[in-house]
């Protein structure tokens, strides 16, 4: 597929972390430590252990969180504070990026697996905050995270969004095995010489499935071409 398949498209859907922002920026590495250390503390495992834990439930569940719901009944406030009161300076403001979104015709959207304070957080850092016309966060999806279908239906229905007419963004391609079932047009964002370090092996398997239909090294650049073809 080429930039020119995006021509018709007037809801633009991003994923927050590691997609807005490049994941060697290292934000996320904070939230993900400070899951290891809740993991920890409410299990009583030692970190090794602990560790293993929240990476076998965040494969299986979507999120460590929807599996400490499901395995240990926690409740989630706690939990989504705890592991979001992080630094954000080492984001910056991404000008190129900034241009591309606000360049994008019609309507503007991040659906994240994080909080709706963490979304606004983190797109204030990049200065994009006000290109976008609502977050769709964990709490908005009823802690059911992505890649349930049923919460891209939800975004898409209280948005009043056609699928067909929307393009979906995220670093993670098994997040985009329901947005191309629902019609949506679907980019993988891996920037170069961050997956070996910075991912599981897991996360970086499908690139190549047909429900990927492009992937970019660099969001930016993407867009203003996309910006260009239409």
């Amino acid at each position: 597929m080429t930039p020119t398949d995006f021509k018709g498209v007037t809801n633009w859907v991003f994923d927050l972390d590691n997609t807005l922002y490049p994941a060697h920026s290292n934000l996320f590495d904070q939230i993900d430590k400070k899951i290891s250390s809740y993991v920890q503390k409410l299990t009583g495992k030692n970190p090794v252990d602990a560790r293993k834990l929240q990476k076998d439930y965040y494969k299986t569940y979507g999120t460590t969180l929807r599996g400490l719901m499901m395995e240990h009944q926690i409740e989630p406030d706690d939990f989504l504070e705890y592991v979001h009161d992080i630094d954000h300076s080492c984001l910056q403001v991404d000008d190129a990026l900034s241009d591309a979104i606000q360049r994008l015709p019609g309507k503007r959207y991040i659906l994240t697996n994080g909080t709706r304070k963490h979304a606004e957080a983190v797109a204030g850092k990049l200065g994009i905050t006000h290109h976008f016309d609502d977050i769709f966060g964990i709490v908005e999806a009823d802690l059911i995270p992505k890649p349930a279908m049923e919460t891209y239906s939800k975004f898409l229905e209280l948005n009043s969004i056609d699928p067909k007419q929307a393009a979906m963004f995220e670093d993670l391609s098994r997040n985009l095995i329901a947005p191309d079932k629902l019609g949506m047009r679907t980019v993988l964002v891996v920037p170069q010489g961050t997956r070996e370090v910075f991912r599981e092996a897991w996360e970086m398997e499908g690139e190549n499935q047909p429900y990927v239909h492009h992937v970019t090294d660099n969001l930016g650049s993407f867009l203003q071409q996309v910006l260009r073809e239409l």
